[in-house]
């Protein structure tokens, strides 16, 4: 296998894999969002700052959530890194 056809299967896989994990999300009604770095660092620096209130304001306004989903995905975050 060339290396070029090698790069034209792994492209392949990836976008299969994409339109399986796009199914899920729609299937599940979860809100995806490829670029969350600068989001997520918005939500983290709020969190280090004590103001959890604000981070969750924060996060609905990035992801256009609810009150509930936000908490919960600012819950996650705040126990991935151990705050």
């Amino acid at each position: 296998m060339t290396a070029e056809s090698e790069i034209l299967a792994l492209q392949a896989r990836v976008a299969d894999l994409e339109r399986r994990l796009d199914f899920l999300y729609n299937h599940l009604g979860v809100t995806h969002v490829r670029d969350t770095g600068m989001a997520e660092a918005r939500v983290v620096d709020m969190l280090k700052r004590g103001n959890k209130i604000e981070a969750i304001k924060i996060y609905r306004e990035i992801y256009h959530c609810g009150l509930a989903e936000a908490k919960q995905a600012v819950d996650g975050i705040e126990v991935r890194l151990g705050f």
